[in-house]
């Protein structure tokens, strides 16, 4: 009996076989696309670190102030994070020398609608190479004395004053006014013309030589304006001016920084102090507004 059920089931498999039966499917593993997930990240404002990192900064620069010749002042300013630090940055008796070069043709800018070809010859050697010979020609067609009076009441530098006669590099100032006027260059306010941007285009130019002072608060990479200016003077004690302002662009940062220096026992002891301070401040500038990073919160579910 258990036989004869064997070969019927036999049969049974064989005769389905032949008429074709569709078998059943096999399992085939998918192959899934991988997606990244990004992880979302909170960035943070850290307000107590950063106090405590300018508290030090500060009290660094005193530090290496009071080891440095002299009389040195500064102002500096990021315009992307509103920091702000300075030293004396009011103190409106500080020879300018060149640094007043940028002054000139800033002027120059306000009373004429476009320079013609001959001014413009002269401006770009005027701040490019920080020619004394062009800077005469352009100090007589602003007016002069008087001329650069009327144009720092009209721009707001109000702790700048021209020097006397012919003498343009007796010009006085402080380091605030010096970032008023990057900022009047800037914004293009003022009444500026179109040849605005002539001033900092040369200031972003200046030959290999005199592109030292300020610039040394640049990192790798960022874009450097600036206007330097150094005179002996002999009847302050045999002493050195040396000035440097200028404006530090890259990713994150905009500075505005002016150095001015006096009663340096030479013209190399002012940029050293200059370019001292500056290194400083570039280096820990962006300490100054540290972030945290923390994770998102979770997404509510349903």
């Amino acid at each position: 009996m258990r036989a004869t059920l064997q070969v019927g089931a036999a049969l049974t498999v064989a005769l389905m076989a032949g008429c074709g039966a569709e078998r059943p499917p096999v399992p085939v593993a998918a192959r899934v696309p991988w997606v990244r997930v990004e992880r979302c990240l909170l960035t943070i404002p850290d307000p107590r670190a950063g106090a405590a990192a300018r508290a030090e900064l500060v009290r660094d620069i005193g530090r290496y102030l009071a080891r440095q010749p002299g009389r040195i002042v500064y102002a500096a300013r990021d315009r992307i994070t509103g920091i702000t630090l300075g030293h004396g940055e009011h103190q409106h008796d500080m020879i300018t020398a060149s640094g007043v070069k940028v002054d000139i043709l800033t002027a120059l800018l306000l009373r004429r609608a476009r320079l013609g070809e001959d001014e413009r010859d002269l401006a770009s050697r005027m701040i490019r190479e920080s020619d004394n010979s062009a800077a005469d020609a352009l100090w007589w067609r602003v007016g002069a004395g008087e001329g650069m009076s009327g144009f720092y009441r009209k721009v707001g530098l109000s702790e700048t004053t021209p020097g006397p006669s012919r003498y343009w590099g007796g010009t006085t100032t402080s380091p605030a006014d010096r970032l008023r006027l990057l900022k009047v260059l800037i914004g293009g306010d003022k009444g500026l013309g179109a040849d605005r941007d002539l001033v900092l285009g040369l200031m972003g130019d200046v030959v290999r030589d005199q592109a030292w002072g300020v610039s040394a608060a640049a990192r790798r990479g960022d874009r450097v304006a600036l206007k330097n200016g150094w005179t002996p003077r002999p009847f302050i004690h045999n002493t050195w001016a040396v000035t440097s302002y200028g404006r530090i662009v890259g990713p994150g940062r905009d500075l505005l920084l002016s150095v001015q220096t006096d009663q340096q026992p030479g013209e190399g002891s002012g940029i050293q102090a200059i370019e001292g301070l500056a290194r400083m401040i570039g280096t820990r500038l962006d300490s100054l507004s540290p972030v945290r990073i923390r994770p998102c919160a979770a997404e509510p579910t349903a």
